[in-house]
């Protein structure tokens, strides 16, 4: 989609429209990504429509309130006593802990795995982080000793929350940046017919390989592959990593400037870089967000190595042979299937920005 027809897009789905920032924003990303001026008052109909998932914690019980728009999440300012809490933030501390366990004991080995350790690695990230509990914007902890010594948070008479402006004023361009590529993916349609190439094209008429797996097809047959078939990788993340005999053979030349208009929601690893966002929002969003980014970026990332051209066999998984009809079909199927939990993921972090927007008074 061109950044002329954004505007005109509509993104379908039940819930409540998002701030207007959202849709204007991710207008100007586009538009400026293209060396093109917004119009000074661009009337746009995007309808960037969301149903954010209810916080855990949410019960009519507590205050009464539908947690169905962004506004509400961002100035309730929940009030939760240290039992309400503590609760929710064991109950992930147990989820993250499960989901990190295989990691942990490889580092107390001093083992790696080749395919798994990829989140930690390229995102930068801890399993200590990650299994620390953040409510988000809008609620306020009673008793939160760990909480008020970390990062971002402020504690006064009522307890202690994420300190909204603050928050902001360090990284309202990170939350601008992240909801004008989302929107802007979310406005497109999803493209099903990369097969995962993109991995192939990383080691295409090298002899080094990025990853310490051997070869499925060897050296001559993954060439083979890269050349029977077309190259048509969106994401500029997985593209600058392509030999210099296989960007040339890719349909276009993704770069960071383009990003909000190249990205589409059937990309693997851009459905993986939401994990990477919820990240880059902490803790300013809820940590199950975060959970279930991470839980979709493992997903994506094993289907990842299953289609690539490494022998993954060592870790009990069939390869997706997409060098073969059946296998670019299971390929497209199951990148529908992820792309389906992306996009509501998508609109859940659209609707958190949102909420940090409004909190802040931005």
């Amino acid at each position: 989609m061109g950044a002329t027809s954004l505007a005109e897009a509509d993104i379908e789905g039940p819930g409540v429209s998002v701030h207007p920032a959202s849709a204007a924003i991710a207008i100007a990303t586009a538009l400026t990504a293209a060396g093109k001026r917004p119009a000074a008052r661009t009337r746009t109909s995007i309808s960037t429509r969301v149903t954010p998932t209810a916080p855990p914690w949410h019960s009519a019980s507590l205050d009464g309130r539908l947690w169905d728009n962004p506004r509400v999440i961002a100035t309730a300012q929940t009030v939760l006593a240290p039992a309400q809490w503590r609760a929710h933030a064991e109950a992930h501390e147990r989820r993250a802990d499960a989901a990190t366990a295989e990691r942990r004991a490889r580092a107390a080995r001093g083992e790696t795995h080749a395919v798994d350790d990829f989140l930690y690695d390229y995102y930068s990230t801890r399993p200590s982080l990650l299994r620390r509990w953040h409510p988000g914007v809008g609620v306020t902890l009673q008793s939160a000793d760990a909480h008020a010594t970390w990062r971002w948070y402020v504690t006064d008479a009522a307890g202690t929350r994420v300190d909204a402006r603050t928050f902001w004023e360090a990284r309202g361009a990170t939350v601008d940046w992240v909801t004008g590529l989302i929107a802007s993916t979310l406005a497109k349609p999803g493209k099903f017919g990369c097969f995962g190439l993109h991995e192939w094209a990383m080691v295409y008429r090298d002899d080094v390989t990025r990853h310490p797996l051997p070869l499925r097809l060897g050296v001559a047959g993954t060439n083979a592959v890269v050349e029977e078939n077309s190259l048509v990788c969106t994401h500029y993340d997985a593209f600058r990593f392509f030999t210099p005999e296989a960007e040339p053979l890719n349909a276009s030349t993704p770069t960071r400037a383009m990003q909000a208009l190249t990205e589409q929601p059937g990309c693997l690893h851009a459905t993986m870089d939401l994990y990477k966002w919820c990240v880059k929002l902490t803790p300013a969003i809820p940590s199950e967000l975060t959970m279930d980014c991470f839980d979709l970026a493992v997903d994506v990332r094993r289907l990842d190595m299953a289609a690539s051209p490494y022998d993954v066999s060592q870790f009990g998984w069939a390869p997706v042979a997409i060098e073969t009809p059946a296998g670019k079909r299971e390929y497209a199927e199951r990148q529908r299937e992820i792309a389906a939990r992306g996009e509501v993921l998508r609109r859940r972090i659209l609707a958190a920005c949102d909420a940090i927007r409004i909190a802040a008074g931005a």
